[in-house]
Formats: C-alpha cells, sequence, structure tokens
C-alpha cells in the first residue's frame, strides 16, 4: 500500500451523518467554495456529527466518501472497501492508493496537491514541536552529542527530511512505497546534510509491510501518510514500531483532522480521521499521548492539521499544589 505523502487539502462543505439515512446530505450554502485537491481534482470537505461508544477496542464512528455517500460506522465503511478479511481486495486497495501517488509530479507542489506555497508553514510548525521535544525527551535525559536517528515514514521526495530532520538528526531513513518519490528524494538530498547529519538507507516498501533493525530509532516520523492504512494496520504497524525506537525515543503523527467522524477519499483510498478517531487508536496500539500541537498558519480552507507526540512509556504525572483559597472554592463533581 501507499504511505507517500497524504494530500492534506479540501475546501469547505456541509455535511451531516444520520444514522437513520444513510445516503442524507445536506445540501452546501450557495457560498461554498470548491478547490483543486489533491492535484486535479475537486472535492469537498465533510462535516460529520460522531458517536463514540466507551469501549476501547470498537469505535461507532459515523462518517462520509468523498463521493457523498454516508456510513453509520467506520466498521460499515471498511466491510465495504476491503471486505472482512479479504486479503484480495485489501491488497488490491493498497495498490490502488500506490497507483494513484504514481500519477503525481515528483515535486513539492506535486506531494503537496498543488499547496505546495504552505510547505515553510507547514516546517516551521514541525520544528518548533520537535526542538521542544528533544530538548524535553532526548538532551536533557541523554545529553547533547548523542547520535540521534529518525525515522521518516511517506518521506516521499524527502521534503520532509531536506527541510528539518537532516539538520536535527545524524542520520535519516526514509520510507516511501512510490519508487519515483524515493528517486527524486535521493537526488535531492546528494548534497544536503554533511559527513555527520545524512540520509541513510532509503526503502522503498510500504509502510505496513516494514521491518527494520530493533532499537534503531529515536524519533519516528509519521506525516500525511497514515491515513493509507487501514485501522487494523494502523494499530499493527504501532505495535512493530515500538520495538524499532531506544528507550526514551518516541513517535511524532502529524495529519489532517476531520471536524468529527472520518471522510474516506475514493480517489487515493485513504481515510481522514478526526481526533477522538486517533486518539482511540493510540489507546488500542498501547501509546500515551506525550503532547500535541495544533498547526498553524494554513489557509482556511484546508482541513485542521495536528501533531501528536506519542511514547512507550507513561508520562510522568505533573503534581500541582492548589492554593488554599482555590483548593476552598465549590468544585464541580465529575
Amino acid at each position: 500500500m501507499s504511505s507517500s505523502l497524504h494530500s492534506p487539502f479540501v475546501s469547505i462543505g456541509h455535511f451531516h451523518c444520520h444514522h437513520n439515512n444513510q445516503n442524507h446530505i445536506s445540501p452546501p450554502p450557495s457560498t461554498t467554495t470548491t478547490l483543486a485537491s489533491p492535484p486535479y481534482r475537486y472535492q469537498q470537505r465533510k462535516e460529520i456529527r460522531s458517536v463514540l461508544t466507551l469501549s476501547s477496542n470498537s469505535m461507532d464512528i459515523c462518517g462520509v466518501d468523498s463521493e457523498g455517500k454516508e456510513f453509520n460506522s467506520v466498521q460499515e465503511m471498511w466491510r465495504e472497501e476491503i471486505g472482512e478479511g479479504d486479503e484480495t481486495r485489501k491488497t488490491q486497495w493498497y495498490r490502488d492508493g500506490v497507483s494513484y501517488w504514481e500519477g503525481v509530479e515528483a515535486s513539492v507542489d506535486g506531494v503537496l496537491g498543488g499547496y505546495g506555497h504552505v510547505n515553510d508553514a507547514d516546517i516551521i510548525g514541525s520544528e518548533v514541536f520537535l526542538k521542544t521535544l528533544l530538548q524535553e525527551r532526548l538532551v536533557n535525559n541523554v545529553g547533547a552529542n548523542q547520535h540521534l536517528v529518525v525515522l521518516d515514514c511517506g518521506s516521499g521526495i524527502g521534503r520532509i527530511t531536506k527541510n528539518l530532520l537532516i539538520r536535527y538528526f545524524n542520520e535519516v531513513d526514509l520510507l516511501e512505497p512510490v519508487a519515483q518519490f524515493l528517486d527524486a528524494a535521493r537526488e535531492n538530498l546528494a548534497s544536503a546534510g554533511s559527513e555527520t547529519h545524512k540520509a541513510s538507507n532509503f526503502f522503498c516498501v510500504p509502510l505496513q509491510e516494514f521491518t527494520p533493525a530493533a532499537g534503531r530509532y529515536d524519533v519516528i516520523w509519521v506525516q500525511w501518510c497514515i491515513g493509507h492504512l487501514t485501522d487494523n494496520d494502523f494499530v499493527s504497524f504501532f505495535n512493530r514500531a515500538k520495538g524499532y525506537l531506544k528507550p526514551g525515543g518516541f513517535f511524532v503523527v502529524k495529519e489532517n483532522l476531520a471536524k468529527n467522524g472520518f471522510v474516506l477519499d475514493k480517489e487515493d483510498h485513504s481515510i481522514t480521521r478526526s481526533d477522538p478517531y486517533f486518539k482511540q487508536l493510540f489507546r488500542q496500539c498501547g501509546l500515551h499521548l506525550y503532547r500535541t500541537k495544533d498547526q498553524k498558519g494554513l489557509p482556511q480552507e484546508l482541513f485542521a492539521v495536528k501533531m501528536y507526540a506519542l511514547t512507550v512509556d507513561t508520562p510522568p504525572k505533573i503534581h500541582r499544589t492548589r492554593s488554599k483559597t482555590r483548593s476552598n472554592r465549590p468544585q464541580i463533581i465529575k
């Protein structure tokens, strides 16, 4: 399947999920504007009401696909897309995702769905987040002179590696299933970095099939690619990937957010999940939410983008001393 850079761009529409009327779509207002996203196609942003069960192992989240069909649950959507236990259909679903990206130009504008101008804002937001995490998780605990290694998942043409990761890590491994993107990455990174900061390995392997050496990485960076994985493969990937991390290492997941529920893209075979949907999956993976940050500076017509830092170990609790004045106030019972 494809773990190439997932285009972060869809325009605004108004869709509401009704459990008793699967195909009902409330019409968008006449002022709605539709923009191209990813390249050469049009799509509307879907707003869905979602219902989450209290179970950590099942989710009743409704959503919609890019053709306007509504689903009463995630399970219903996956049954329609890949069947139940049908490996042939699932394999084809992944192949179709890779095929879509094989038709996209190997350029910044191409991998960003025609929105190449958001590259700077994206990198700046990621750098602020990364610097804080490195200081808290690695430099303070291990020391400033350790040899740092990062895995860039869905690396595409090496955009994030070249503009960010290679400056902070001694080695960067790139993981990308689209061969033309990985070829472009090799070329783009040929003169980047230095002897002590370099791109070391280029893996042309789908995200859901990748198994590297144990304990190699300080950070595993997952951006605009995890939407191509089914829920089961999402959980399976992170469960395997825990073993790829060094002690104290962590994941960074940076992804589009559906306002509620999910949005299935029928063209590039990806799913945009909501924040509650992501957090439910993270819990199933046994990961702990260490820190989050919203990406700023993107055009309003685009999906919101959020960064998650995730750890295998439980983050320490912060004990705060309340003042007597505050402690004596009436409190809401939760």
